[in-house]
């Protein structure tokens, strides 16, 4: 148990009590690099949201053994027109620990400026975060999630829409969290990336259908089968539940 991240005990979850998530067992062990894969609308956002506190099981529960958790959204949920600079933004990082209003310390200062420094950021301080790129802006989210210090970490699309270099670079940090122990789950979407940087992968069409080595779960029967479920989705179906 000792080395147990996340327990997935029958986990269902949805909106108005239709399932977008349903029925998912199994366990995330400490130190996983985890993708979460699936088609468009299979839950995969849903189950980060859940593990983030922002949504409630509507059957099952998950239960998380670790301390400290950082979330990053999808970057399009960040309203990018409030007027914040790149260093105020990183420093809500440290929000966790020291509060909304807290003092920040000289080395709390020197911290985000370390965090900002390792994304490529050195500079850019003082600019607003409504002139950074998209680029520029998942690397702040980036530093942020540094200074968070969580052993958990959650990231929801984290190299969509972003130039190849960025990728490359934040893939560097990915791996640096991994290799200090801590637990990494990412909702990806490129097969190939998944293949050559997750060991572990969770494929999700609503049900389950593979967690586990990425070359067991990542298979051509499972990913068709996937698609097929997908297409097979009814928004007007009725509520779930499970038999006695």
């Amino acid at each position: 148990m000792a080395d147990i991240a996340l327990e997935f005990r029958d986990l269902t979850l949805g909106y108005d009590r239709h399932p977008a998530v349903h029925h998912l067992t199994g366990t995330v062990m400490r130190g996983d690099l985890l993708a979460i894969v699936g088609p468009n609308g299979g839950g995969k956002s849903t189950l980060l949201k859940c593990l983030a506190g922002r949504l409630a099981p509507l059957s099952g529960s998950v239960v998380n053994h670790l301390s400290g958790l950082a979330y990053m959204p999808q970057i399009g949920d960040l309203n990018r027109d409030f007027p914040v600079s790149v260093f105020d933004l990183a420093l809500t990082g440290l929000c966790g620990k020291r509060g909304m209003f807290g003092r920040i310390s000289r080395g709390e200062q020197a911290r985000a400026q370390e965090a900002l420094a390792a994304v490529g950021l050195t500079g850019f301080e003082n600019r607003s975060i409504r002139t950074l790129s998209g680029g520029q802006l998942q690397r702040l989210l980036f530093a942020r999630l540094m200074l968070q210090d969580s052993e958990l970490i959650l990231l929801d699309e984290p190299f969509t829409a972003i130039d190849s270099r960025t990728i490359d670079d934040l893939l560097v940090i990915m791996h640096r969290w991994h290799a200090e122990g801590r637990t990494v789950l990412a909702v990806l979407h490129d097969l190939e990336l998944v293949k050559a940087h997750f060991p572990k992968t969770l494929l999700l069409a609503r049900d389950p259908l593979g967690l586990g080595p990425t070359t067991t779960v990542l298979t051509d029967a499972r990913l068709d089968t996937a698609r097929a479920m997908a297409e097979a989705f009814d928004r007007d179906a009725s509520e779930c539940h499970r038999a006695a």
